[in-house]
């Protein structure tokens, strides 16, 4: 089901499959922010990925001596959420384990996910609570699909990244099965800014371990239309247009977690960058996403 938020600045959608924000409207001109999750190039506007970020080696996983299966980025964007509350301007799910969960993810959890709406921003808050006697191991993250260009009539090669701090940092590199390599690869990002191309996405995402900024803007070198994403805390970031070129989307992925290396050995409570509960034990995430 597909539900409105509005202020005086924002109108916006959101989804109860994946509980997914589906558009981001500038309510003074009608100006659209988020891609529209047409299948052409991508089905998905802005998916919440969990338990997993990325791609597991060989789509498995051991728990214990189990071994397990998961899709890429989990199954968080293909659920669909039960409505807990709902404002004008707030509405808030919640994913809750089942007997289906645990045959691929054994552990029982609560997953909510909210959207606030301040003035010219959306505030997107995850609360990922055990709900299990043992220790539960996770990864989340966002995959927001920004239309780039915003402005028609511009092309995505007028547009660039800004970054909140000047940046000296090289990219994680993903292998063609999806999986990360142990060495940096050359696209580095020196400054503040880094401009778009297409060809800088031919093998695939481009991620950052060594991000200072908390805060990253899509902006275009002619016109004023901006778009912000602050997340405060996440070790990891990404950035992804697909790779054949063309599609008019960027999507500014801030995680808390990703992708196997290529020689991860599958035991889950090893795999590198994910978070960790107590049982009974409750985390927060946020970031907000600012249109300018």
């Amino acid at each position: 089901m597909l539900y409105t938020l509005e202020n005086e600045t924002l109108c916006v959608l959101v989804r109860s499959q994946g509980a997914e924000l589906r558009s981001i409207k500038e309510r003074a001109d009608e100006t659209e922010y988020l891609w529209d999750g047409n299948p052409e190039w991508w089905k998905y506007s802005s998916p919440v990925l969990f338990p997993i970020v990325g791609k597991l080696r060989d789509g498995k996983y051991r728990v214990s001596g189990n071994e397990y299966e998961l899709p890429g980025h989990g199954f968080g964007r293909i659920s669909e959420f039960e409505l807990v509350s709902r404002q004008k301007d707030s509405i808030e799910f919640a994913l809750g384990w089942s007997e289906e969960t645990l045959k691929v993810y054994p552990w029982k959890f609560e997953l909510n996910v909210g959207y606030e709406l301040e003035e010219n921003k959306v505030k997107v808050i995850w609360r990922v609570k055990n709900l299990d006697e043992k220790h539960m191991v996770f990864s989340i993250g966002a995959h927001g699909a920004f239309r780039c260009p915003i402005v028609p009539g511009e092309k995505f090669e007028d547009y660039y990244l800004e970054f909140q701090e000047a940046e000296d940092m090289r990219n994680l590199p993903l292998d063609s099965k999806g999986q990360f390599q142990h060495e940096y690869g050359d696209m580095a990002v020196k400054g503040t800014k880094m401009p778009l191309n297409y060809e800088m996405f031919r093998n695939d995402a481009l991620a950052y371990d060594g991000q200072k900024s908390d805060a990253v803007s899509l902006r275009s070198t002619k016109s004023e239309k901006c778009l912000t994403v602050e997340a405060k805390g996440f070790p990891y970031w990404g950035y992804w247009t697909p790779d054949k070129g063309g599609a008019p989307f960027l999507c500014i992925e801030p995680w808390h977690g990703h992708a196997d290396y290529v020689d991860f050995d599958g035991d889950f409570k090893d795999r590198e960058g994910s978070e960790e509960l107590a049982p009974g034990e409750e985390k927060k995430f946020s970031y907000t996403i600012a249109i300018g």
